[in-house]
């Protein structure tokens, strides 16, 4: 059987997930009246709730060539996010083709250069696909233009210019080569893609060899390896040995679980062909990028390094005086193990010990992947505290002078916000570098910025468009440090006690400034109950109650309404925070405390620090 493997790329929300849905029904890969859920492959809870996809997942489904045989085409969704671009490098190397698929309106974003980058750069000849044709504000050929010119500013060479392309619907399920063409259903992208992609390389003979690029957890199988067979033939029971890239032996045993992809499932097979994309259960210490082979082979397969981590975090131990009451993994040795865990699967991911007690280095690619591992966390039972994030930066290779990682930041803002976002872009150290109308009464700004730039400004940037500007970012590279970017204006409001916190406390304190917390709740010392309306911090009471005496007053109780609190996000709280404080995170509740709990202890740390930066 002939076969075809595609990935699915593009830029965030550009509707990936949701054309694979239709790829699927067209090709009869859901039985008749089948109940499917809308972006079937977004199965994480978290995928579903953000409406994003965060995990690279395959399918297959089977389509006829013109002559009735049956073609294989394994199709594989990867993520839209940025921070989530390690998934798309390692899915690129497993695939022979890729359709890049580009929003009619909102046309090329940050990301769909990222992974054009990557899928050029791989040899690829993408299939572009204009998806949302059905927007009222589609504008096809200025799309078709633009993805032109992306292909001819990152280097493609003559035959990747000549591009194949669709004008497409994902929610409607249709796809059409001329706008004036039935507009019927995806059997045009079927037939492009069996024509275009070619089939594998295919080496019978040789012994059976693959990468790892995918690594899940199965309640049942445990650890499952997803790759394309490069050479040979997996069979059911063969010998097998796992090759690190420095070509040491992890471990050897023999091949007991071998599955391939038909539809939405994972189905056991008892031998796959070359080209095919196939997963193995069974293995305990292989991960991504080794090489699961045949005893024969001597040496590892290639493997396309990932870009390496721009941002970092520090991961603790919750030990303020509520922990331990929320959750059930609470020790560093269980949150060691699972980050350990996590970086086998997440390439973009390192862990390292940090300076602190009971405390790790989180190095990722942005705010998002990170904030989405916590996240993931959190709902397992963990209890940990967050620090505030960091840029990582890197000295020169060639001057050592000190360099930081780099954005470029695509905004969409209606005219009347373009000063505003300018000027706050501006304190940051962004630099403007392009500025044009982009229709409907919107603007099209670009900028280049240092990546510590945007940490917590993404929830400032909604308030000052009121909700109607739309912020892209991508990785840009390196550059020289650009000096220091103002932090958050305000200070906080600190309790100075335990207990629970108390209406007639509060009502007095949201005249200071915005409360985070409600009536009843548990605070204890430390812990930062608001924002001061000042630049200082206040140590405050807010389990004072009130004084009861014999006289009754008329009326004042139930004047005393309170401002509801302000609320934050995971993300939020994180990107919030500054560098003597944390975030609390545990399966019930976000909370946000001073690193040194005790005034007198916080005092210290204060005079020590100025003294260093005296020095």
């Amino acid at each position: 059987m002939e076969i075809r493997n595609i990935a699915i790329i593009a830029h965030v929300d550009h509707g990936k997930t949701t054309l694979v849905d239709q790829l699927l029904k067209q090709s009869g890969a859901f039985r008749e009246h089948q109940q499917v859920a809308e972006r079937a492959l977004d199965r994480n809870d978290l995928e579903r709730e953000r409406g994003i996809t965060i995990l690279a997942k395959c399918t297959a489904v089977m389509w006829p060539k013109p002559d009735g045989e049956l073609t294989r085409i394994n199709i594989v969704d990867t993520p839209g996010h940025a921070d989530f671009g390690g998934e798309v490098e390692r899915i690129l190397n497993m695939v022979d083709g890729a359709i890049v698929l580009v929003d009619a309106a909102e046309g090329v974003l940050p990301q769909t250069k990222f992974v054009l980058t990557k899928a050029l750069a791989q040899g690829l000849k993408p299939i572009v696909v204009v998806n949302k044709i059905d927007r009222q504000d589609a504008r096809p050929d200025e799309v078709h233009e633009e993805m032109f010119d992306l292909f001819a500013a990152l280097g493609a060479d003559d035959t990747q210019l000549d591009f194949p392309m669709l004008f497409a619907s994902g929610r409607q399920g249709w796809a059409v080569v001329s706008l004036d063409d039935e507009r019927k259903d995806l059997s045009p992208m079927f037939d492009l893609v069996l024509r275009h992609v070619q089939p594998p390389v295919r080496d019978q003979e040789a012994p059976f060899a693959m990468v790892a690029s995918i690594l899940d957890y199965d309640n049942f199988l445990g650890r499952v390896l997803t790759g394309r067979v490069e050479q040979g033939r997996p069979r059911l029971n063969m010998p097998l040995k796992v090759l690190r890239s420095d070509g040491s032996v992890v471990e050897t045993g023999r091949l007991t679980k071998l599955m391939g992809f038909r539809g939405l499932e994972r189905v056991n097979i008892e031998e796959a062909e070359p080209g095919d994309i196939i997963a193995i259960a069974g293995m305990t210490d292989a991960t991504i990028p080794d090489t699961i082979c045949d005893p024969a082979v001597a040496a590892p397969l290639p493997a396309t390094p990932v870009d390496p981590p721009t941002l970092a975090m520090t991961f603790r131990i919750n030990d303020g005086p509520l922990g331990g009451r929320e959750g059930k993994k609470v020790t560093s040795r269980q949150i060691r193990d699972r980050l350990l865990r996590e970086t086998e699967g997440n390439v973009a991911i390192k862990v390292t010990s940090s300076n602190e007690t009971d405390a790790f280095e989180v190095a990722g690619r942005g705010e998002l992947q990170l904030g989405v591992l916590i996240e993931t966390m959190r709902r397992e039972g963990f209890e940990l505290t967050i620090g505030r994030p960091r840029v990582l930066t890197r000295p020169n290779p060639e001057t050592g002078e000190r360099e930081e990682p780099m954005e470029e930041v695509l905004v969409d803002v209606d005219e009347p916000y373009t000063g505003v976002v300018v000027e706050k872009i501006s304190k940051r150290k962004g630099v403007m570098q392009d500025m044009r109308p982009s229709g409907g009464g919107k603007v099209r700004l670009t900028f280049h910025m240092p990546s510590r730039g945007l940490i917590g400004y993404h929830g400032e940037f909604l308030t000052d468009t009121r909700g109607t500007g739309i912020m892209n970012r991508i990785f840009k590279g390196y550059e020289p440090w650009a000096g220091a970017i103002e932090g958050r204006r305000n200070g906080s409001l600190i309790s100075n006690s335990d207990g629970e916190a108390i209406q007639y406390s509060l009502w007095y304190l949201q005249e200071r400034g915005t409360l985070f917390v409600d009536p009843g709740e548990k605070i204890y010392l430390g812990m930062i109950l608001g924002e001061h309306s000042r630049d200082s911090d206040l140590d405050v009471n807010a389990i004072k109650e009130k004084k009861l005496t014999n006289i009754r007053a008329a009326g004042k109780d139930e004047a005393m309404l309170l401002i509801p609190p302000r609320r934050m996000s995971l993300e939020q709280a994180i990107a919030y925070i500054e560098d003597d404080e944390l975030v609390e995170v545990t399966p019930t509740a976000i909370r946000i405390r001073k690193r040194y709990l005790d005034p007198h202890e916080r005092k210290r740390h204060e005079k020590r620090s100025a003294e260093v930066d005296a020095a």
